[in-house]
């Protein structure tokens, strides 16, 4: 005779979906935690930027306004002194209309290619009353923050 077969629990369905979509939500939640710390990361560098670039640009401003070319000459980055010798810096500082006073407008900091780089707005008063605004790049160079471009 036959014999019964015992209890078997019935086979459970298999759900690939809902293991793709968990794998899923996973990994996107893993991208998510990494750009947000890169996020923040590249926040901190720019905010903690704004104070020494605007210190940068003070001391090159009050530098020029003093005559105290040499100084001023100093703060260049490499490729603006590349351009300049330091006599030619300074002539080119001393040519009327000199730069009698100065006030900082505005400081912005972004980053391009992972480098954080300054822009700062400076009002320049020029012996004689006149005044102009001007935009100052300030860079990042081995540590320090050094002025570049043409600041006149």
């Amino acid at each position: 005779m036959g014999r019964q077969q015992g209890w078997q629990r019935p086979a459970r369905r298999r759900r690939p979906v809902r293991a793709g979509v968990l794998v899923a939500v996973l990994g996107l939640g893993t991208c998510l935690v990494g750009v947000a710390g890169l996020a923040a990361w590249n926040a901190q560098v720019v905010l903690q930027a704004d104070g020494p670039v605007r210190e940068t640009a003070d001391g090159f401003f009050r530098d020029v306004a003093a005559g105290d070319t040499d100084r001023a000459y100093e703060r260049l980055c490499r490729d603006a002194r590349s351009r300049w010798s330091e006599a030619g810096f300074g002539s080119w500082v001393r040519t009327p209309p000199v730069v009698s006073g100065y006030e900082i407008v505005d400081v912005s900091v972004s980053t391009r290619a992972g480098r954080p780089r300054g822009t700062v707005v400076v009002r320049l008063n020029r012996d004689g009353g006149g005044s102009e605004e001007r935009e100052l790049s300030v860079v990042s160079e081995n540590g320090s923050w050094r002025v570049c471009g043409d600041p006149f």
